[in-house]
């Protein structure tokens, strides 16, 4: 009889579980457009110096990550001892929401925003918050509508994840002015790399100015180091200490360390992944509208993808067909996005194999 099994806390079989895109089947030739993963893979730097840490496996790594943070911090003009790093930056999400929510607490987020954040909001008692979006973009007045006596954090994709939009600093920095001092902002950055918009602020500004403000930041996305699970936070030195109080004493491995201090420092490569998407992002955007299919406006490495609700020419009949033709997406049903498909820029094969798949699929 289960009643006399182990039970979770009341919520917890409440929350549905995430479920990473696709990866394809193995052995066949596959472009995974399902991830949002760097199409140039990781400095060679990087992974020449993640080879090197091979030979120091039977050591623990530095708990404090110490020559990681100095990277960091020197690259973004920053003091080490504010930044804390993770296991990707789900895993500090996950601890600022474990920090700082438990039951009776609320936590708002905008509708179509990452999926883990109700997952570390609900893992943890608090009360999720959903705040409808305007045109596929966070809605300041409508997140700042819900506030309530229990609200205790406010997570923001900015851009989002997984539709591409953004909010300008100025919003930002207007949603921050609307929420009681008790409240934490906490800005996920996961895609601040591939903005080029002059009105773009990644978060760094109200970090070093407040107390109520979190960025995070990761090394899966531009840096292609999304296998080695490698982010960072920027916080108040208040949350650091918060958070280096209950994270894992060596929560970031060695070699993810070391390959995280060579890709910080070989910013050339950056910038010739920050071209690549430069080229393919408008491009795709382009060719994917010359075929008649809506396509909400991106600033990052992905594209969502609207598709008609004909049922041979809807999305989950597109993402079928591109499969077996080796192309792997993302379907958007658990974002309530179900007509839609989100696409990875991939390299120029995988972008041009895309567009002749789907001419093929929409004739």
């Amino acid at each position: 009889m289960t009643s006399h099994r182990p039970q979770p806390r009341p919520g917890i079989l409440d929350i549905s579980p995430y479920v990473p895109g696709k990866s394809g089947a193995k052995g066949a030739k596959i472009h995974k457009l399902s991830s949002n993963e760097s199409p140039l893979g990781a400095s060679p730097a990087a992974l020449a110096t993640y080879r090197a840490a091979a030979g120091e496996l039977a050591l623990y790594p530095d708990g404090s990550a110490t020559a990681l943070r100095e990277a960091i911090a020197g690259r973004y003009g920053l003091r080490p001892e504010t930044i804390v790093c993770g296991a990707g930056s789900d895993e500090l999400l996950q601890l600022l929401a474990h920090a700082y929510l438990g039951p009776g607490d609320e936590a708002i987020y905008s509708q179509y925003g990452f999926l883990v954040y109700p997952i570390a909001i609900m893992a943890n008692g608090a009360a999720a918050v959903v705040a409808p979006e305007t045109d596929e973009t966070a809605d300041v007045d409508a997140m700042l509508a819900r506030l309530t006596p229990r609200t205790r954090m406010v997570f923001l994709a900015n851009p989002n994840n997984p539709t591409g939009t953004y909010l300008p600093f100025s919003e930002v920095k207007r949603l921050h002015a609307g929420l009681p001092s008790h409240v934490l902002l906490v800005l996920d950055a996961a895609y601040a790399e591939y903005v080029r918009r002059n009105d773009y602020e990644a978060g760094v500004e109200l970090v070093s100015t407040f107390d109520n403000v979190v960025m995070t930041r990761t090394f899966s996305k531009i840096y292609g180091l999304a296998a080695l699970r490698l982010g960072w936070a920027y916080c108040p030195s208040h949350v650091a200490d918060v958070l280096n109080r209950i994270r894992g004493p060596f929560n970031v491995s060695m070699p993810a360390q070391a390959a995280g201090v060579a890709a910080i420092a070989d910013q050339g490569f950056v910038e010739v992944a920050v071209a690549h998407n430069e080229r393919w992002l408008p491009w795709l955007a382009h060719e994917l509208a010359a075929l008649g299919l809506k396509v909400t406006p991106s600033v990052g490495n992905f594209i969502l993808v609207h598709f008609p609700l004909e049922a041979r020419r809807n999305a989950a009949a597109a993402d079928a067909y591109l499969q077996s033709h080796g192309l792997v997406v993302r379907r958007m049903e658990a974002y309530g996005l179900a007509p839609a498909l989100r696409i990875s820029i991939g390299s120029e094969e995988a972008n041009r194999d895309l567009i002749a798949a789907l001419k093929d699929f929409l004739r």
